[in-house]
């Protein structure tokens, strides 16, 4: 086997991650029709909190109140319980994307497992032991946990270091975020697989090392590893 750890993204690269159904699931306990201008307006919000949490400029308790401060005004709830709600919603309409499971199969065995995510702790746990994935995975770590998130090279080294060091050129990340899983695996020495799922012409991939278009194509891209290193 080519590399002796691959590690995986989360959202969007093993799991669907529908945050209007979630949002629409959520706010549905509060007799609330959720629209998709709803979530436009919801995202305008949302977004820059990411930029700003993967830019370690807020912290991701500060994302996940900030994001429901002006529902919670509305709703005279707290956004903190708002956040705790939208979590649980994702956690129940968590799925797998088409061919993750089979692809962890192939690769059990043959090389050790990882997700590094800047999703939330209280729904990766939940949805790994749901979608009964968590016996696949050596490590799980989390931003949240660790204090810093992707693309940040210190999370990609605390991982290396979870993982005994091994030399860089046997590890793979593999996400479906160019500026966080590609750029952040790129800038920490590792080789990297953009999931391309839309299939966008992309003039800079951060220099990626291999681009597929969903999980079938990067099983057959570790099935062609194997068929090198015979």
């Amino acid at each position: 086997m080519k590399y002796q750890w691959i590690v995986f993204d989360a959202d969007e690269t093993l799991f669907h991650f529908d945050a209007f159904a979630g949002l629409k699931q959520l706010f549905s306990h509060y007799n609330i029709v959720f629209e998709k201008s709803d979530f436009d307006e919801f995202q305008t919000v949302n977004k820059p909190l990411w930029i700003d949490y993967q830019n370690g400029t807020i912290s991701a308790k500060e994302l996940q109140v900030r994001r429901f401060t002006a529902w919670g005004e509305k709703l005279d709830v707290d956004p903190v319980l708002l956040n705790q709600q939208f979590i649980e919603a994702m956690a129940d309409i968590c799925q797998c994307l088409p061919g993750a499971r089979k692809l962890l199969e192939l690769l059990q065995g043959k090389a050790k497992l990882a997700i590094i995510t800047n999703g939330f702790t209280a729904l990766q746990k939940v949805r790994l032991a749901r979608t009964d994935l968590t016996h696949f995975f050596e490590h799980v770590i989390i931003s949240e946990q660790v204090g810093v998130a992707k693309p940040n090279i210190a999370i990609f080294d605390h991982a290396l270091s979870l993982f005994g060091d091994p030399d860089k050129s046997s590890v793979l990340m593999v996400g479906d975020t160019l500026s966080s899983d590609i750029l952040g695996g790129k800038n920490a020495g590792l080789d990297t697989c953009w999931i391309n799922h839309e299939g966008e012409k992309v003039e800079d991939t951060v220099g990626a090392t291999y681009q597929v278009g969903c999980l079938t194509g990067l099983y057959n891209l570790i099935k062609s590893f194997e068929t090198e290193h015979v």
